[in-house]
């Protein structure tokens, strides 16, 4: 299993991956050109050269930065891969100053077992007005907050 940074040529495997799931209501969809425009926020983990996961870190302010876009290739769940990407991209925040990592997810479970807690998603204005306002969600969204501050 290779664990590196997302070139272009991944974009078409990250948005199949990451809209398999959407498609089952588990994630919020991804467009091409949103994959495309945001490739370089992207850690992926390969098998002989195809994308099995991915997962994304998108600085949102001065200290504060969101994981997403993470998933996993079903026939690879529950080998440790996910909590990899997470533990990867909180290390490049962490180099970049991030403070606070969040996430706003359908599974909680995950995201506490890699040290996050539930967190109020007014607590996160930057990422509310920045992105939730475009979200067809907004302002009636589902999805859990969970935060981590280092």
């Amino acid at each position: 299993m290779e664990f590196r940074r997302a070139t272009l040529r991944d974009a078409e495997q990250i948005y199949e991956l990451s809209n398999y799931y959407a498609e089952k209501g588990k994630m919020l969809t991804r467009s091409r050109h949103q994959i495309y425009e945001s490739v370089r926020d992207f850690e992926v983990a390969a098998d002989q050269g195809k994308i099995v996961a991915v997962g994304a870190l998108h600085i949102v302010w001065l200290d504060l930065a969101e994981v997403r876009t993470l998933a996993v290739a079903p026939q690879y769940l529950r080998r440790g891969i996910a909590r990899r990407i997470v533990e990867n991209l909180i290390a490049e925040g962490r180099f970049l100053g991030v403070k606070k990592f969040f996430a706003l997810t359908y599974q909680p479970e995950f995201f506490s077992a890699c040290g996050f807690a539930a967190e109020d998603k007014n607590n996160m204005p930057q990422k509310v007005w920045m992105d939730c306002v475009n979200c067809p969600k907004f302002p009636n969204c589902d999805e859990i907050c969970m935060a981590l501050l280092i």
